[in-house]
């Protein structure tokens, strides 16, 4: 099974970007999408941007992995 997380673009270098993912800041590949933007909301695989999503559905996404980030903290702590 495969998973890609939400992140945004933040800033871009030719071929490059540094995405927010969760508040850690990444360095992305970003040639699989179509004119990346700093802003934009992406979805992020194998160190790749894989492909643009709207805000709704970025948040909800965000929330979803943020959901399961604090279920794992409470079972752990």
């Amino acid at each position: 099974m495969c998973i890609a997380v939400p992140g945004q673009i933040i800033d871009i270098s030719n071929i490059q970007a540094t995405v927010n993912i969760m508040d850690v800041e990444t360095t992305v590949n970003i040639q699989l999408i179509n004119e990346p933007k700093v802003g934009d909301y992406v979805l992020v695989h194998a160190g790749c941007a894989i492909e643009k999503v709207d805000r709704a559905y970025f948040n909800d996404l965000y929330n979803i992995f943020k959901s399961i980030l604090e279920k794992d903290e409470r079972r752990d702590g």
